[in-house]
């Protein structure tokens, strides 16, 4: 009788092929290691370090407007002193257009005023020197000498170029125009460069001299070719521009009494005229007329300050002198004397009792 029969080895397992099988994937083990955080900065060295940068940026920002405004004052600085240096030398050379008006006073003051702001102003000193001599020199009276008849040989160039320099040393600046334009008319190549150079001190002179004498067009016109030839110097373009003002000024005389004083004003103590009057005869003229028609609009201080403007150039008329004195009175009344204060004291009440 067959028994099944239990084996008593063990039977080995069946090894399975790894080539139909492959090993199951491991999933990874959790950490038992506890995760530490990462440690915080810390927030007051931040703030330590913001505060830091701003400080350094605020400084660097203060150094450069602390550079700028001193750059800004330099600059500043300079241009005041190119100021006044140029008004300095505006009045330097106002002073030698008096000198050679012979305008002394004027000349003086300027000189005075340069001296008081830069002592060290150059020739300035002087100057002022040489003006208060010459103002105590008692003025001549000039004796004018007659005029040769010009007799012009237009054959010879090297002639007339000598009776033009004869001409130009003795100071006969008309008729050495004259020679010199025969000369350039023959030939305009002959010496060129030396009678350019008597055409510029012909023609500056005689727009000088002109204007002194008060025919103002012609001596504008002639510093006008004058400036053709080279550059004029600073009187000659002082007188030139104080002969244009004044004849601007000129414009309104009886048209704009306001204007005339306000343009003659700026030319009063120049000593520069038209032939007829000077610049500071129009201008005491100017503003008594201009303060009349103040006072007839009954602008009483206005019209007594401007009055007083032309006092101060000359006398002003009789009637003038009325009216500035009404204007005065209206502008500064007198204080009337002021009424006595009277003291009212209460007279006492005595009472009234009947009769018993």
């Amino acid at each position: 009788m067959s028994e099944s029969r239990e084996t008593t080895q063990p039977t080995k397992a069946t090894q399975p092929n790894k080539a139909q099988n492959p090993a199951p994937i491991q999933e990874p083990e959790e950490s038992t290691q506890e995760i530490k955080p990462r440690p915080k900065k810390k927030l007051g060295g931040r703030i330590g370090r913001f505060f830091l940068n701003l400080l350094i940026f605020l400084m660097i920002v203060g150094l450069g407007i602390f550079g700028g405004y001193r750059v800004g004052i330099g600059i500043r600085l300079e241009r005041e002193k190119e100021l006044v240096t140029q008004q300095l030398s505006d009045q330097f050379s106002r002073a030698l257009v008096d000198v050679q008006f012979g305008n002394y006073s004027a000349a003086q003051q300027r000189l005075e005023y340069i001296i008081g702001i830069d002592p060290s102003f150059p020739g300035a000193l002087d100057k002022l020197t040489e003006v208060m001599v010459l103002s105590t020199i008692p003025t001549a009276t000039p004796v004018v000498s007659p005029t040769p008849e010009l007799i012009v040989d237009d054959t010879n160039y090297e002639g007339l170029l000598a009776q033009a320099q004869q001409l130009v040393a003795a100071g006969q600046w008309q008729n050495a125009l004259t020679v010199l334009d025969t000369l350039r008319a023959k030939d305009s190549t002959f010496h060129a460069v030396a009678v350019d150079g008597m055409y510029y001190f012909t023609l500056r002179n005689l727009g000088v001299d002109l204007i002194k004498a008060g025919n103002l067009e012609g001596g504008i016109y002639d510093l006008t070719l004058a400036e053709r030839f080279g550059p004029l110097d600073n009187t000659a373009h002082i007188l030139r521009d104080n002969a244009r003002f004044y004849i601007t000024a000129a414009s309104f005389w009886e048209l704009d009494w306001k204007l005339a004083y306000e343009y003659f004003y700026q030319l009063n103590g120049s000593g520069i005229w038209d032939g007829t009057m000077t610049a500071t005869e129009r201008y005491r003229i100017a503003a008594m007329r201009y303060g009349d028609q103040l006072y007839a609009e009954e602008k009483f201080c206005e019209a007594y300050e401007i009055y007083q403007a032309a006092q101060n150039a000359g006398q002003l008329d009789d009637d003038v002198a009325g009216r500035a004195r009404q204007a005065y009175l209206a502008c500064y009344p007198p204080t009337g004397t002021p009424a006595p204060i009277i003291t009212v004291v209460p007279t006492a009440t005595v009472p009234s009792y009947p009769n018993p």
